[in-house]
């Protein structure tokens, strides 16, 4: 899958606008069944997990439980970074002032199948 600036733009101002949403549905609409995510989140909310979450199911209970600690969440995108089959979406946490960038890498059916998020 090719990944454009333009396509790049659209996709992290799409995916920012449902987080801020916080409808789960919405938010998983981006992802492939089989997505893996890797977050010092994770570590911390599920430690178990090692920061890694796979599996669209796990991902979801994980996203829930972070949305319920954080019911002000509101993602404000800073910068979009075109890679091969991915790209990086540069943001601030308003809610939390934390600042993070997250590497998304699609499928080729254009789903999100990995993600690799990275935390001030």
């Amino acid at each position: 899958m090719e990944i454009t600036p333009e396509f790049a733009n659209e996709f992290a101002s799409n995916w920012a606008q449902t987080w801020n949403s916080h409808d789960i549905d919405a938010i998983l609409s981006h992802y492939s069944d089989d997505f893996t995510i890797t977050t010092p989140m994770a570590a911390k909310l599920v430690p178990e997990s090692n920061g890694t979450i796979s599996g669209i199911d796990a991902v979801r209970n994980y996203w829930l439980k972070g949305l319920s600690l954080i019911p002000n969440l509101h993602f404000e995108i800073k910068d979009v970074l075109v890679g091969v089959n991915c790209l990086t979406i540069y943001y601030l946490n308003t809610a939390t002032g934390r600042k993070s960038a997250e590497n998304v890498f699609f499928s080729a059916e254009g789903k999100v199948n990995k993600a690799i998020v990275m935390y001030s």
